[in-house]
C-alpha cells in the first residue's frame, strides 16, 4: 500500500509526526519513505510494508495529510506503472539536465578513459554538435583479471576538469565498489563541481545486492543500471527495485544486450524490443546501448553501420537515452577500440539518431489519434 500525501506537506509539519505515529503504531507494518523534489512541488509518498491487507482503506484516507491510497500487489512497487495509476512524477532534473519518458539524450563517449588527449577531443567534438551529456569510464570491470582494468581514480580530475571547460552537465561513469563513490564525490568537489555524474552499474553487477543497496540509499547521483546479460528481464528489473527501494528514484534502466550464440554475430542478442515493455511496466527512462549489443563496425549492404540499425530499432520504440562509444584513435583504445564510432561520425550520428526520434515521435502522435478515434465511436 502507498500513501501519497498532499503536496508540498512538511516533514516538520504537526500532521506529519502525527501520521508517522500513527503509522509507528501499525503491527506488523513497517514503513518507507520517499520524496521527490520538484521545482513547484514537493511530493511525499510513503510506503507500508507487510501484510496490509487487513488495512481499511477509507481508515487510511483519513490520516492526516493523506491525499489518496494505492493498493499495489505488482512487484516493482517503487519503479512500476501501477494497476489503478497514479499521478505521481515520472522525470527527475539533475545538473540542469531532465529525464523521463518523453525526453531524449545521447550518451556519447570513451568506453574506457585511456587518456587526457582523447578526453578533451572527445568533449571538444561534443561541444560543438550541441551535446551536454557523455560517458567516460574511469573504472573497467573486466572478465579476464590481466586486461585493462581502467585509471579509476587518477584520471578522476581531469575528466571533470574537462567537462566543465567544454560544457558537459552529466557523465556516465561505471562503478564497481562503494569506495567508488566517494572517490568521484571527492574529485567532483575539488574541481568545484564543474559536472555531474550518472553512476552506472554494470551488467555484471546487476545481481551484486549489497552494491546496489548502497548505491540507492545516496541520492546525490542518479543511477544508469544496466540489463544484466544472462538473467530474465523480471530479475533485472527487481535489481532497479533495490536502488528505489533503498530511497534512490533517479534510476535509468538500460538494455545492453543478452549474452547468447543466439545473438551471433553480434557481440549480444540485441534486445531492444522490450523497450515499450520497460515503458509499460515501469516509469524508468529507457536507455539503449548499441556498442555493447552490436560489438562490431560492420555494414550491410545499404551502407548504414549494423550500431546505426540497431539504435534506430531502439529510438522507433520509445527509447529515451543512448549510451554509445566513441573515440579519437579507434585502433589506440584499451577498451573495445573495435566497436567505436569515430569522432567525424558524430555528425552524421546525431543527424541519424534526430530523423528517428522524429519518426517516433509522429508515430506516437498518430497512435494517440487512432486511439482518442476509438474511444468516440459507439461500440
Amino acid at each position: 500500500m502507498i500513501l501519497v500525501l498532499a503536496n508540498n506537506t512538511s516533514a516538520d509539519s504537526v500532521e506529519y509526526r502525527a501520521l508517522i505515529d500513527r503509522l509507528n503504531q501499525l503491527p506488523g507494518i513497517k514503513h518507507r519513505v520517499h520524496r521527490e523534489v520538484g521545482t513547484e512541488v514537493t511530493l511525499t509518498e510513503i510506503y507500508l510494508i507487510g501484510n496490509t491487507r487487513a488495512l481499511v482503506q477509507e481508515t487510511m484516507e483519513q490520516l492526516p495529510c493523506v491525499k489518496k491510497i494505492i493498493r499495489i500487489s505488482e512487484p516493482y512497487r517503487v519503479l512500476g506503472h501501477h494497476q489503478h495509476g497514479d499521478d505521481r512524477a515520472t522525470s527527475f532534473d539533475y545538473n540542469g539536465v531532465r529525464f523521463g519518458q518523453d525526453t531524449f539524450h545521447v550518451f556519447a563517449g570513451l568506453c574506457a578513459v585511456d587518456s587526457r588527449e582523447s578526453v578533451e577531443a572527445m568533449m571538444k567534438a561534443l561541444q560543438e554538435h550541441g551535446q551536454v551529456c557523455t560517458r567516460m569510464g574511469a573504472y573497467k570491470p573486466r572478465t579476464s583479471p590481466y586486461a585493462f582494468q581502467g585509471y579509476g581514480q587518477q584520471c578522476l580530475p581531469y575528466i571533470f576538469e574537462l567537462a566543465g571547460k567544454y560544457g558537459i552537465r552529466v557523465i556516465a561513469m561505471e562503478i564497481t565498489h562503494e569506495s567508488h563513490v566517494d572517490e568521484i564525490r571527492a574529485a567532483l568537489n575539488a574541481t568545484g563541481n564543474a559536472t555531474g555524474v550518472m553512476l552506472q552499474i554494470g551488467t555484471r553487477n546487476t545481481q551484486n545486492f549489497e552494491l546496489l543497496k548502497l548505491i540507492g540509499r545516496q541520492q546525490e547521483f542518479p543511477v544508469l543500471i544496466k540489463r544484466g546479460f544472462g538473467i530474465t528481464l523480471d530479475e533485472s528489473l527487481n535489481a532497479a527495485e533495490y536502488l528505489a527501494s533503498e530511497g534512490n528514484r533517479k534510476v535509468v534502466f538500460c538494455l545492453r544486450g543478452m549474452k547468447t550464440n543466439m545473438g551471433d554475430p553480434h557481440r549480444n542478442f540485441v534486445d531492444f524490443a522490450h523497450v515499450p515493455v520497460l515503458k509499460r511496466l515501469t516509469r524508468m527512462p529507457v536507455c539503449v546501448d548499441p556498442s555493447h549489443s552490436v560489438g562490431t563496425r560492420d555494414a550491410s549492404p545499404d551502407s548504414i553501420l549494423d550500431i546505426f540499425h540497431a539504435v534506430a530499432q531502439g529510438i522507433v520504440a520509445g527509447a529515451n537515452m543512448v549510451l554509445v562509444d566513441f573515440h579519437p584513435f579507434p585502433e589506440k583504445a584499451l577498451v573495445d577500440g573495435p566497436q567505436a564510432l569515430r569522432l567525424h561520425e558524430l555528425r552524421y550520428f546525431l543527424d541519424d539518431t534526430a530523423l528517428v526520434r522524429e519518426t517516433y515521435l509522429k508515430r506516437a502522435a498518430l497512435a494517440a489519434a487512432a486511439q482518442k478515434t476509438r474511444e468516440t465511436q459507439p461500440s
